[in-house]
């Protein structure tokens, strides 16, 4: 390849009609088929232009399968079918579909709501317990079950990083998701845990080829004869939550069919149920010392399950980035058949290609791996910082090359950024990259404005000084992303900053991307990257326009704001000269101080009167005044009984709100 098609145009990468990441034109009639697809992408298929492999042109000619070499094609093959691809092989031939009759509904399917009632009087009946066939005996077999497998890994005395993978594969679908999810977590777990449940991501048994066959009759209703023409019997790559198949439309489009393991979103609902118990009683118990919203935490587990497990989002997601990909000629992900896709069935384009997580198989193929890197990470700041919508899991099994594009697939996880989070994102990071520590802290305390409250200004500014000491005066090539987001988000848990949930998916989704880039492309460095597209977009036309049309808006509201207080100023003044001006005032923060003053003089005032009844009590007695019960008159002994009661309330009250206090 020349050197010219070596560089990467920052123009390019900006513009809508950006080239293709061309390999050698020799070398450019065949790409080959391989990944190293992760959990969810081996669960998920992908798609986008290509060509197929060596032996699926020619070794594949006659299957029923076969697709001229101009045809889309996809995989999403997992460890097996990756190492096959990876050396030149192609998966077997699609099997023709051996049955022409509706099959039973596959076992463990999701339930029908036809029969969901909505009582006149009792309210709607369609619980979450209703909804997923939740049952208590069912959800203690199912904590027995949990038990029995952590003791079997004895959790309790503590896990290595192996026996914590393993425990979370046996556990099942819910626990490997949480896996996952804590693998791209270092600010939680150990970087050595991170490394081992990264694993999580292999593949999983297979399901038999008939249930899946039954869940497709059972989504469809109808045979599946009349929507496929051929489905290939061994799976593409097969996960915790799907598996995918090969497999070829009626109409003749060559497609990768993901179909959800029948029952997970209910072992999942079940699993969750279990998990918000046991988090109530563990927020009762630690009530005062909690540090960790555990029922907050259990129900952000539960969003990223029903997201992930309903297919029609990963569907949705596929359709709307595909329309941002329309834009650049280097970059592609799948196109979805909307009317194929249920929530437990996606059905996509299939396309051959080389995985990221063989850079000497595209080197060979004459593609540069910088010009790759590069491009990839620059559109990956167009998606966090212009668009504010992302892929969130850009792993190597989640992007393959093919026919001089960089196809991103499973888009089954995505992030979401407004316009004032895009805009602070972009300013820390610039700031990182210029060694601006002031910029680095004002960006942080602008999270903290939304919502959170500081309660110890000086000393979040003195942590923040030791942050930026140790990470805003490295060299860009040295900075360590993992560390830098894990310091901050340790820092704005320990002052109670909340940092919204779409910054930690941008953090984990950098941490991920930074991550392959030193494994596969350790030429490009992505923070001077990124910078570099923040310079430019500075500088950008349409940026400036938007900037001036949002002054102009914003301008427009303060000065109907500035005339509405004028006329309001023009009322409290008429009032304030007929003396009929009131003001309400109220001190901030006294109301502490006020409450300890109101309860000193309570008790002051219960001392009174237990010194008043002990006095007037003693009077009546050596006054001797009858009727008398134990030597004492019934009114002083009553007396005494009653002071003694106030005394004794006084001296309680004072202990236990002195230890209430200290804790």
């Amino acid at each position: 390849m020349a050197d010219d098609q070596h560089e990467v145009s920052r123009d390019v990468a900006k513009q809508e009609s950006g080239r293709p990441i061309a390999p050698e034109p020799e070398e450019r009639a065949e790409t080959q088929n391989a990944s190293d697809r992760s959990d969810d992408a081996a669960a998920s298929g992908a798609a986008a232009s290509g060509a197929v492999s060596d032996n699926a042109a020619s070794g594949n000619a006659a299957s029923e399968s076969t697709v001229p070499g101009e045809t889309a094609a996809a995989s999403d093959a997992g460890n097996t079918a990756s190492d096959a691809a990876a050396t030149g092989d192609a998966s077997p031939d699609n099997a023709p579909l051996a049955h022409d009759d509706p099959q039973p509904e596959a076992p463990g399917a999701a339930p029908s709501y036809a029969d969901e009632k909505i009582g006149l009087f009792s309210g709607r009946k369609n619980d979450f317990s209703e909804k997923y066939h939740l049952t208590r005996r069912g959800k203690l077999k199912r904590l027995d079950q949990i038990i029995r497998i952590a003791n079997q890994f004895d959790a309790i005395h503590g896990l290595t990083p192996v026996n914590m993978r393993l425990m979370f594969e046996a556990l099942g679908p819910t626990f490997v998701k949480v896996g996952q999810i804590l693998s791209m977590r270092s600010e939680i777990l150990p970087q050595s845990f991170c490394d081992e449940l990264a694993k999580l991501r292999a593949n999983a048994d297979p399901m038999p080829y008939q249930t899946v066959l039954d869940t497709l009759s059972h989504e469809y209703g109808k045979p599946v004869k009349d929507i496929f023409k051929s489905i290939d019997p061994t799976p593409l790559g097969s996960a915790s939550l799907a598996q995918v198949h090969r497999a070829t439309l009626v109409t003749g489009q060559d497609v990768a069919v993901k179909v959800q393991r029948p029952g997970v979103r209910e072992t999942m609902a079940q699993d969750v149920s279990i998990m918000r118990t046991i988090a109530r009683g563990a927020a009762k118990i630690m009530h005062n010392a909690q540090v960790v919203d555990f029922q907050g935490v259990v129900e952000e587990l539960w969003d990223t399950f029903e997201s992930e497990t309903d297919f029609l989002v990963e569907a949705r997601n596929l359709q709307e980035f595909k329309r941002y990909c329309s834009r650049f000629a280097y970059m592609d992900c799948p196109k979805p058949y909307m009317d194929l896709c249920t929530e437990h069935v996606v059905v996509m384009d299939y396309i051959d290609g080389i995985s990221l997580s063989h850079p000497g198989a595209l080197v060979a193929k004459g593609y540069d791996l910088k010009e790759i890197g590069t491009k990839l990470v620059d559109n990956y700041a167009t998606q966090v910082l212009d668009e504010g919508f992302f892929h969130a899991d850009p792993h190597p099994g989640n992007i393959i090359i093919s026919g001089g594009k960089i196809i991103l697939i499973d888009l089954g996880m995505t992030g979401r950024l407004n316009k004032k989070t895009r805009t602070v994102m972009k300013d820390m990071i610039f700031a990182v990259a210029k060694q601006d520590s002031p910029a680095l802290a004002d960006g942080l305390l602008r999270f903290a404005t939304t919502g959170a409250v500081v309660d110890n200004y000086p000393e979040l500014l003195a942590d923040l000084d030791l942050i930026v000491e140790e990470y805003g005066t490295v060299d860009l090539d040295e900075l360590d992303i993992a560390s830098f987001i894990a310091s901050l988000t340790q820092l704005a848990q320990r002052h109670g900053i909340e940092v919204p949930s779409s910054v930690t998916t941008v953090g984990r989704a950098l941490v991920t991307l930074e991550g392959l880039l030193d494994e596969f492309i350790p030429d490009v460095n992505m923070i001077e990257i990124i910078s570099q597209h923040i310079a430019n977009s500075k500088t950008n036309f349409a940026e400036i326009e938007n900037e001036v049309q949002t002054l102009g808006i914003e301008g427009h509201k303060a000065l109907h704001g500035a005339l509405q207080a004028l006329a309001e100023m023009k009322t409290a003044s008429r009032m304030l000269t007929r003396g009929q001006l009131r003001a309400n005032m109220q001190l901030v923060g006294f109301d502490e101080p006020f409450k300890l003053l109101s309860d000193m003089v309570n008790r002051l005032t219960m001392a009174l009167i237990v010194v008043g009844l002990f006095i007037g009590s003693s009077i009546v007695y050596y006054a001797g005044m009858k009727p008398i019960i134990f030597g004492i008159p019934v009114v002083g002994f009553m007396g005494y009984v009653i002071a003694f009661i106030l005394s004794v309330w006084i001296v309680f009250d004072i202990y236990f709100k002195g230890r209430k206090k200290k804790h």
